[in-house]
């Protein structure tokens, strides 16, 4: 493995690692421990501002599901609380996204002291400057852990799944614009949280992730690892018909709440997550504690298959967003081993791939 030390914000850098196909950098970490966070990016002339929205804080009880919300600004060595997301309860879960200078805030769900959970509708809308969340509408069937995706930078997408009690197969469509709601082509798969994708160019794919399976002899459900892979191309007469069709998965297992986004190269990078799927606490609805993944690939638009770049040098979970700009790659907060939850902000930026699948 061979180092190399660089400067950001003169702060410490990390290195080249693997078969140096991955470049890692730590940036200034957050004031507090924070896992299952919405984060989003602004980028502007002075540089990319980087948000993180709710989440969950060391103790990984219910207590400590957080309102926070803070900013890196563009330049600035530390971390910024602005006023907390409106309510009067923290919230898992969440989605945030990105749409010009403005960063989109989407629902989570609340966690009683008796484990009751409520999907939250709420959506909200921070114009990058601006110190405070505000209420903008209200999704009509309230998800989390879904995944979230702009097209055209006016219309996000929010991928099936989960609403109270259940997984849903729909795909929401919001338009910034009018602040109408549409119903897109449904989601093919079976309906999943915690699941994983991005878009580039008007195509979008979305892997893994949890589904239900409810056994014929009326014991209890099972949350159990998909291994489906999609590709929606959005139809570019009808932004609400979305051409599915499956692709082949992956390699390795599926994973669960991986750090996810499209970016500048056609194509869709994925990072960590876990292969045993958990509560939101890191212990797995099996009851095996839930160990991070380090590895990193990506699936090429452009020819079709999976691209392996390596390892990070730590496993990281429990993540709901993976902001990129100029071909960096920037990871908030999350579980590393042991599920500690962390406040550690690092971006990597990807080389030449190791293989293709």
């Amino acid at each position: 493995m061979k180092l190399k030390t660089v400067a950001w914000l003169g702060f410490l850098l990390a290195s080249r690692i693997g078969a140096d196909t991955i470049t890692i950098e730590t940036l200034p970490s957050m004031h507090q421990a924070v896992s299952n966070n919405a984060v989003a990016s602004i980028s502007s002339p002075e540089g990319i501002h980087l948000f993180s929205f709710l989440g969950l804080g060391a103790g990984k009880t219910w207590r400590d599901i957080s309102l926070r919300a803070t900013v890196l600004g563009a330049g600035e060595d530390s971390w910024q609380l602005l006023k907390p997301v409106p309510g009067t309860e923290g919230r898992l879960a969440a989605s945030a996204v990105t749409v010009g200078q403005a960063a989109w805030l989407f629902g989570g769900y609340t966690v009683a002291e008796d484990g009751s959970e409520k999907s939250i509708p709420d959506v909200y809308r921070l114009a990058l400057g601006e110190s405070e969340l505000r209420p903008v509408t209200r999704m009509p069937v309230p998800v989390e852990d879904a995944v979230m995706l702009v097209h055209r930078e006016r219309f996000i997408y929010l991928v099936s799944g989960w609403h109270d009690l259940g997984n849903v197969n729909l795909v929401q469509v919001l338009d910034t614009t009018t602040l109408e709601w549409s119903q897109a082509t449904p989601w093919p798969g079976a309906p999943v949280f915690g699941h994983a994708g991005g878009i580039s160019d008007g195509r979008m794919l979305i892997c893994d992730g949890v589904r239900i399976q409810y056994p014929a002899s009326g014991a209890a459900r099972e949350f159990l690892p998909s291994d489906e892979c999609w590709l929606g191309r959005i139809d570019e007469k009808n932004h609400r018909r979305i051409h599915w069709q499956p692709i082949a998965d992956h390699p390795g297992k599926s994973r669960y709440r991986m750090a996810s986004t499209g970016d500048e190269k056609d194509r869709i990078v994925f990072a960590g997550g876990s292969t045993n799927p958990y509560n939101f606490n890191g212990i797995g609805y099996n009851g095996v504690p839930a160990r991070p993944e380090s590895s990193v690939f990506s699936y090429s638009l452009a020819t079709g298959a999976w691209q392996l770049h390596g390892d990070l040098p730590f496993g990281t979970m429990d993540h709901r967003g993976l902001p990129s700009l100029e071909g960096w790659f920037y990871v908030i907060g999350g579980m590393r081993d042991h599920q500690k939850v962390v406040p550690e902000v690092f971006r990597f930026r990807l080389d030449p791939p190791l293989t293709q699948q």
